[in-house]
Protein backbone atom coordinates (compact mmCIF):
# COMPACT_ATOMS: atom_id res chain seq x y z
CA UNK A 1 0.00 0.00 0.00
CA UNK A 2 1.27 3.30 -0.80
CA UNK A 3 -0.75 5.52 1.37
CA UNK A 4 0.13 8.83 3.44
CA UNK A 5 -1.32 7.71 6.74
CA UNK A 6 2.03 9.33 8.23
CA UNK A 7 1.53 12.92 6.36
CA UNK A 8 -1.80 13.26 7.27
CA UNK A 9 -2.23 11.80 11.36
CA UNK A 10 0.07 11.92 14.42
CA UNK A 11 0.99 8.10 15.91
CA UNK A 12 -0.25 6.70 18.24
CA UNK A 13 -4.41 7.69 17.51
CA UNK A 14 -7.29 6.54 17.48
CA UNK A 15 -8.30 4.94 14.18
CA UNK A 16 -11.60 4.45 12.64
CA UNK A 17 -12.13 1.54 10.43
CA UNK A 18 -15.64 0.13 8.59
CA UNK A 19 -15.79 -2.96 7.57
CA UNK A 20 -18.66 -3.91 4.78
CA UNK A 21 -19.47 -7.59 4.79
CA UNK A 22 -22.11 -10.43 4.34
CA UNK A 23 -25.26 -10.01 7.33
CA UNK A 24 -24.19 -12.69 8.97
CA UNK A 25 -23.83 -12.65 13.19
CA UNK A 26 -20.12 -14.00 13.06
CA UNK A 27 -18.99 -10.94 11.37
CA UNK A 28 -18.65 -8.56 14.75
CA UNK A 29 -16.90 -11.21 16.06
CA UNK A 30 -14.70 -11.77 13.15
CA UNK A 31 -13.75 -8.63 12.97
CA UNK A 32 -13.23 -8.43 16.71
CA UNK A 33 -10.91 -11.65 16.77
CA UNK A 34 -8.67 -10.26 13.67
CA UNK A 35 -8.05 -6.86 15.90
CA UNK A 36 -7.29 -8.60 18.79
CA UNK A 37 -4.33 -10.70 17.09
CA UNK A 38 -2.77 -7.02 15.57
CA UNK A 39 -4.21 -4.58 17.88
CA UNK A 40 -5.43 -5.93 21.61
CA UNK A 41 -7.91 -3.80 23.11
CA UNK A 42 -11.55 -3.49 24.81
CA UNK A 43 -13.99 -3.29 21.23
CA UNK A 44 -17.56 -2.21 20.96
CA UNK A 45 -17.82 -2.33 17.10
CA UNK A 46 -21.25 -0.69 15.62
CA UNK A 47 -23.35 -2.94 13.74
CA UNK A 48 -25.72 -1.45 11.15
CA UNK A 49 -27.72 -3.38 8.55
CA UNK A 50 -27.70 -2.02 4.86
CA UNK A 51 -31.57 -1.04 3.60
CA UNK A 52 -32.16 -4.38 2.40
CA UNK A 53 -30.50 -6.43 4.93
CA UNK A 54 -28.24 -8.04 2.93
CA UNK A 55 -25.40 -6.30 4.23
CA UNK A 56 -23.91 -5.03 7.10
CA UNK A 57 -21.13 -2.54 8.08
CA UNK A 58 -19.28 -3.24 11.23
CA UNK A 59 -17.57 0.38 12.60
CA UNK A 60 -14.97 0.70 15.40
CA UNK A 61 -12.35 2.74 16.33
CA UNK A 62 -8.65 1.17 17.18
CA UNK A 63 -5.62 2.27 18.53
CA UNK A 64 -2.94 2.14 15.86
CA UNK A 65 0.91 2.75 16.40
CA UNK A 66 2.34 3.76 12.60
CA UNK A 67 1.23 3.80 8.81
CA UNK A 68 2.33 0.42 8.75
CA UNK A 69 -0.39 -0.86 11.60
CA UNK A 70 -2.98 1.25 10.22
CA UNK A 71 -1.96 -1.01 6.58
CA UNK A 72 -1.84 -4.24 8.45
CA UNK A 73 -5.27 -3.60 9.56
CA UNK A 74 -6.53 -2.75 6.46
CA UNK A 75 -5.11 -5.97 4.77
CA UNK A 76 -6.27 -8.61 7.68
CA UNK A 77 -9.66 -7.34 8.21
CA UNK A 78 -10.08 -7.82 4.19
CA UNK A 79 -8.99 -11.47 4.37
CA UNK A 80 -12.05 -12.21 6.48
CA UNK A 81 -14.25 -14.16 4.47
CA UNK A 82 -17.43 -12.97 5.13
CA UNK A 83 -16.10 -9.23 4.41
CA UNK A 84 -16.55 -6.89 1.20
CA UNK A 85 -14.67 -3.92 1.65
CA UNK A 86 -12.73 -2.23 4.37
CA UNK A 87 -12.84 1.83 5.01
Amino acid sequence: MNTKFDELLEFPCRFPFKVLGLADARLPDLVVEVLQQHAPGDYSPQVRPSSKGNYHSVSVHVMVQSKEHVELLYRELGKIELVKYVL
